[in-house]
């Protein structure tokens, strides 16, 4: 059996759900090389999971059966869960109790023939320039005053539209992962790949400017050398949560409908990239996509916005 299994034996001396559950993020983390975030998702789910197993008598990961994991499924849908949440859960279930097959902990692979629904594919919003440069002209306005944290908030979102990284993409950045010089930052993203992405020149002076007044104001008083790049009043390293609310006050007026976090920045950068012309596989290896077809929404994104644009501006459109 897997080592990486940990936790009580079930009723019949088998792994309980609860310790399968563990286990398998363990090794999604130790040997697969998956992120923390997706670790935390992963677990997340696993462990509703878990808890549905056991409000149905079963706390053997031996028990884990087809009818239970559609059950659960379904248990879900009618809890209002959209289609990409069932999705996502059906491909935790399927990962875990595959993993539990290949160790030996259980017998067979119940959940191989597990499906759920196809999630329903939504054009990620996308702010325009215009929309762009007033939150960005207004960050700067704010970061006038050399309060040490406007000044962070303004390099935080010139850094995430310049260079469409994840969030916690920038909030992992170390003083070590910046090149100044040649204008790129060094990031670990899924799958611990690391990449190089290029920003541009308001960007860098956004940067500066926090690495020269604000940067020195917030180590202060830190009891060791702090390696993060972004940080909070004492050094500590700015969190995910602290950057969506950021953005999400910051997107909260706009006219559109959609997600205002962080990842609306990626997604406005990605598509004024491809209205720029920028090729779609350079737009892939800025965004450190995997697939192409992942990047390739972007492509529906822009025509969607020439469509929009013909629509409102032919005499006979």
């Amino acid at each position: 059996m897997n080592r990486l299994i940990v936790g009580r034996m079930g009723d019949h001396g088998g792994v309980d759900v609860d310790g399968a559950v563990t286990g398998f993020a363990l090794h999604l983390g130790a040997e697969r090389g998956f992120s923390e975030n997706t670790v935390r998702s992963y677990r997340s789910d696993l462990s509703q999971l878990a808890a549905f197993a056991r409000e149905h008598g079963v706390n053997d990961a031996q028990g884990i059966s087809l009818e239970l994991l559609r059950d659960w499924l379904w248990d879900g849908s009618q809890h209002g869960l959209a289609k990409s949440t069932l999705a996502r859960r059906s491909a935790a279930a399927r990962g875990l109790v595959s993993w539990l097959a290949r160790s030996g902990a259980i017998d067979s692979d119940a959940a191989v023939r597990l499906k759920a629904p196809k999630p329903d594919r939504h054009l990620p919003r996308v702010l325009s320039r215009g929309q762009i440069d007033a939150i960005l002209a207004g960050l700067a306005t704010r970061s006038a005053t050399g309060d040490p944290a406007a000044l962070r908030d303004l390099a935080v979102v010139e850094l995430l539209y310049a260079s469409a990284l994840r969030v916690s993409e920038v909030t992992g950045l170390d003083t070590t992962s910046v090149d100044r010089e040649r204008l790129t930052v060094r990031v670990l993203g899924k799958g611990s790949k690391e990449r190089v992405v290029p920003f541009g020149v308001p960007a860098l002076r956004a940067l500066e400017g926090y690495l020269e007044l604000a940067r020195p104001q917030l180590v202060a008083g830190a009891e060791r050398p702090v390696t993060a790049f972004f940080v909070t009043p004492g050094g500590r390293r700015l969190g995910t949560r602290a950057v969506y609310r950021l953005v999400s006050a910051l997107l909260a007026d706009l006219p559109g409908s959609g997600p205002s976090g962080p990842h609306t920045l990626r997604h406005t950068a990605a598509t004024h990239l491809l209205d720029g012309g920028a090729d779609l596989r350079a737009v892939q290896e800025l965004l450190g996509h995997a697939s192409l077809g992942t990047t390739q929404i972007y492509t529906h994104v822009s025509t969607e916005r020439l469509t929009e644009s013909y629509r409102s501006a032919h005499p006979r459109a």
